[in-house]
């Protein structure tokens, strides 16, 4: 398995971004077993949550492990404190990034197949709003989005002042990431306002994980966002299970996540610390 760490010039940012990549291309054959056919990889794009970085995932679960076991090619940038989502001050179009430069700069750098059956976006709080967010946004471009205790509180978002000790709470932290909070319902940074869209324009629409912790203070706005979903006509696999807003809760339901997913059956090979799998 090799983990690549990428700086590249993004025009969507205007500056040097880093990302992690998780490529399974060294799994050696056993004699005597069938050999993985040579395609592109399917691959997904694994967004960090708040005040996190590139390294979260690797460092708080086991998904090198699991991707290697699943021939599974992921994709994992940094998305600062931004939300995923664009706005022109600072020329910070992280939404544009995640949707459209991302995918076409990685599919040029690596072997990665270019089909949307293949290609799958998730993430952890603020990355699972920029996951469910992005991955309607650009619905011709994913197949599949899943969120783990996604930040889906764009109602109470409006109605935030300057008043917690914790910034990404606060009113002029949200005014700075997703503009004038007077227009934030009524637009593509609302993530109800996306689907109702594209149920609409009866687009292809992905297909959606949800999971959520049933200690998280996250909990009852995943319910609600999984409740509206079905309510106008899109389906969801939904769970939720035992924990808090942490990473034991992500890490195992990570591996739920890729066992979700539409991919092969793995490929039995020997790897670093993996015999036989």
């Amino acid at each position: 398995m090799a983990l690549l760490q990428v700086n590249f010039l993004s025009k969507t940012l205007g500056r040097t971004v880093p990302m992690n990549v998780i490529l399974p291309v060294d799994k050696l054959s056993i004699p005597g077993m069938p050999v993985k056919e040579n395609k592109p990889f399917k691959t997904l794009y694994l967004l960090h949550g708040v005040l996190g970085n590139y390294t979260d995932w690797i460092t708080g679960t086991n998904i090198m492990r699991w991707a290697e076991e699943k021939d599974l090619a992921v994709v994992m940038p940094s998305g600062d404190n931004r939300f995923y989502v664009d706005n022109p001050s600072g020329h910070n179009y992280y939404g544009e990034f995640i949707g459209k430069e991302l995918v076409e700069i990685t599919r040029k750098m690596f072997p990665l197949s270019n089909k949307r059956e293949d290609t799958f976006i998730a993430g952890l709080s603020m990355g699972g709003y920029g996951a469910i967010r992005n991955g309607l946004k650009y619905h011709d471009t994913f197949g599949c989005i899943a969120g783990l205790s996604s930040a889906l509180e764009t109602e109470s978002i409006v109605k935030r002042t300057d008043e917690s000790p914790l910034c990404f709470l606060n009113r002029s932290f949200s005014e700075g990431v997703f503009g004038d909070l007077t227009k934030l319902i009524d637009s593509d940074m609302n993530p109800k306002w996306l689907p109702r869209k594209r149920v609409e324009e009866k687009a292809n629409i992905p297909k959606i994980y949800m999971a959520c912790g049933d200690q998280d203070m996250l909990l009852e706005a995943n319910r609600d966002f999984k409740n509206y979903l079905q309510d106008i006509g899109i389906p969801v696999t939904y769970e939720e299970g035992p924990g808090g807003h942490d990473w034991d809760f992500w890490d195992q339901y990570i591996k739920k996540v890729l066992n979700w997913l539409p991919l092969e059956n793995n490929t039995q090979g020997i790897n670093s610390g993996n015999v036989g799998i």
